[in-house]
This record gives structure tokens, C-alpha cells and sequence, in this order.
């Protein structure tokens, strides 16, 4: 039976962030390519965000009141109903057990996109955490039909990265091309310390690419920091080929955001920098498997440190090899097919 059709609750912002409609831009397009039609319903977004999802051919409807509040549920219910959809995805930590019963008390199906098990009730009939440290001991009090769909066999990877699925990274003996990306707003600008460490990493004909994204407003502080780092170095904007320019680099230098699974899949090792609180359990969780380095947090990570990591990474294809071989072994890149066969059960 062909799929229906679906609405996502899901905001973005310079301050939250892009993460949240991104990784649900790649549900939306599983749905898409499943034969559904999926659109968004936002109360904050980026213009480089509606622009995504524009050119995506994705609706995106507005959202009357503040982010999680039970006037935001009522407008999301309505839009629901004149979309047609059955289901509502909601990623975002504002949607409590409280918004959750009301979008369940609309008749309406709901997935929740969680990260951490914050909230005192989950009224949901799926909840996706993609995350390592997710475990089911986070949602004891949940309804008795909700399903849970744990840890990063549930990733949500974008379309662009399903052509690589089974590609294979040679691993040089000596690294020196290095990917910068913390992130599509990264308001506090770790980019520019980022740049500083680099100068300071002891790598002969360093080559660096620097992603930005189209919601960052530092765009012109780090162009011209760009222009001081030793070596090949280009700076782009809101790429629009991430797997390209992962399957280029030696080693990523990012922020630990739903960009680490892509990562993984990519076999690209990474150091990696906690930006929010909430990114805290990711890095810390990769570092344990040895995917990935966790410098640190934002406030507290250590330029000196970081360098001397940089300059071992890509000194050491052992470890490189190493970390790679483990990142394609916990992601397949198959995780947005998982959950939309998950929401397909609804229209059987």
C-alpha cells in the first residue's frame, strides 16, 4: 500500500541549531522516496533552512505560538488535519509529555526524535533515539505501545550519502587533508578557534576544506581567517556534496552533532568537539569505541592539545585505519529505510 502522508514539528535556529530539521530532512526523503509526501510545520527557521527545504519540494507550514506549549500542539493538530497526514515526526526538546498527549489525544500518530529520554511520559507510538548511550531503561514510563527504535541502526542519514554506502576508504600512510564543519549555525563561532589550532598543527602542504553552513553568521570573520592558514585551504558554504568532501579528507575536525553518523558511515575519523550539552554523550560515547577523539567541550577544549591529536592522526594510519574500520561497522546508512518501514505498519 502507497504511503500517506506525514507532517514534521521541528525548529531551527542560530541559537538551537540546524541538527533537528536536518536529520528530519532525511526522514522526509526516505518517506518521499517510499511514494509519501511529507511536509514540515516550523516556528523558527533559518532562510538557508527554508531554501533546503524549498528546493527539496518540501511544504513548510508555520507554527502559531512558542516551540512545545499546548497552543504550538493545537496548530500543529490542525495543520495535520489539512495536510492529510496520520502521522506527526517531533524533534525537538520543548515536546513534553504534555504535547505528546495532545497530538495522541487528536487521533494523530506520533513519532518522537529524542535524544536523551527528557521527558516524564511519553504518550508517543514510536520513539527514535539514534543515539549510543540510547537505552531502553530511558523510557520505562512510556504507553504500553510505544516502540522504541534504539541506537544508531536507526541513524538518519540524507539521501546524498545513500550512493556510498558500500564505498571503501583507502587509508594513506601519511594524512594531510583535513575537514572542518561544526555544524550548520555554530553560534559561538568555534570555527575560528578551530582555524587558530590548525595553524598551529605541524603538517607539511596541510590542506584544509572549511564547511560553514548557510545558517552561520560568521561567515565573513572566518573567510578571513581562512586566508592566514598555512597550506591549501577553501572555505564553502551550505555544501551541498558532504559525502564528496568526507570521502576526500583524512581526518574531520567537527562538532559531535548527527555529523558523526555520517561520518561513521564514511569511515572518516574525527576529532570531536561537544558544542551544546547535549552533544556531550556522543562524543564521549564514539570516544569509548575508538571512532573518534573527544577533544573536549567548546569552553574548555585545549588548542594545544588538539593540535598535537591532529598532527597523530594524520601522522598514524594505523590509527587511522583503525577508527575508520570501527565508525563503517557501527553505521550501515540504511537507518531512514528502518524508521520508515517503522511508520508504514500505520497505513497497512
Amino acid at each position: 500500500m502507497k504511503p500517506g502522508n506525514i507532517l514534521i514539528r521541528a525548529d531551527a535556529s542560530v541559537e538551537i541549531g540546524t541538527g533537528h530539521v536536518m536529520r528530519c530532512l532525511a526522514l522526509a526523503q526516505a518517506w518521499q522516496d517510499a511514494g509519501g509526501t511529507a511536509a514540515f510545520a516550523m516556528a523558527e527557521s533559518t532562510p538557508a533552512i527554508l531554501q533546503r527545504l524549498a528546493t527539496e519540494n518540501f511544504q513548510v507550514h508555520k507554527v502559531c505560538g512558542h516551540s512545545g506549549t499546548l497552543d504550538d500542539a493545537k496548530c500543529t493538530n490542525e495543520l495535520a488535519r489539512t495536510c492529510g497526514a496520520r502521522w506527526i515526526v517531533a524533534d525537538g526538546y520543548a515536546f513534553d509529555a504534555d504535547y505528546q498527549r495532545s497530538i495522541k489525544g487528536a487521533g494523530l500518530n506520533l513519532l518522537s526524535v529524542d535524544d536523551n529520554g527528557g521527558a516524564a511520559h511519553y504518550f508517543a507510538d514510536l520513539v527514535l533515539n539514534q543515539n549510543l548511550h540510547a537505552r531502553e531503561s530511558a523510557y520505562l514510563n512510556r504507553e504500553s505501545p510505544c516502540r522504541l527504535l534504539l541506537g544508531p541502526r536507526y541513524a538518519l542519514l540524507r539521501r546524498e550519502f545513500r550512493p556510498w554506502r558500500e564505498w571503501k576508504r583507502e587509508v594513506g600512510a601519511r594524512g594531510r587533508r583535513v575537514l572542518v564543519t561544526m555544524g550548520g549555525s555554530d553560534a559561538n563561532n568555534i570555527t575560528i578557534r578551530v582555524l587558530q589550532t590548525l595553524r598551529m598543527a605541524s603538517i607539511q602542504n596541510l590542506d584544509v576544506v572549511i564547511v560553514v553552513g548557510g545558517s552561520n553568521p560568521h561567515f565573513e570573520s572566518i573567510a578571513s581567517a581562512v586566508k592566514a592558514l598555512p597550506g591549501e585551504s577553501r572555505l564553502e558554504r551550505d555544501a551541498a556534496n558532504m559525502p564528496e568532501l568526507m570521502a576526500w579528507a583524512d581526518l574531520a575536525v567537527s562538532s559531535a552533532g548527527s555529523t558523526c553518523w555520517e561520518m561513521c558511515m564514511l569511515g572518516l575519523p574525527a576529532i570531536l568537539i561537544d558544542t551544546a550539552e547535549n552533544q556531550r554523550p556522543i562524543a564521549e560515547g564514539l570516544a569509548r569505541l575508538a571512532i573518534s577523539i573527544h577533544a573536549g567541550s567548546s569552553e574548555s577544549v585545549s588548542a594545544e592539545k588538539m593540535a598535537a591529536e591532529i598532527e597523530g592522526l594524520l601522522l598514524s594510519s594505523e590509527c587511522r585505519s583503525a577508527m575508520s574500520r570501527r565508525g563503517r561497522g557501527l553505521v550501515d546508512g540504511d537507518g531512514s529505510r528502518r524508521v520508515v518501514s517503522e511508520l508504514e505498519r500505520a497505513f497497512v
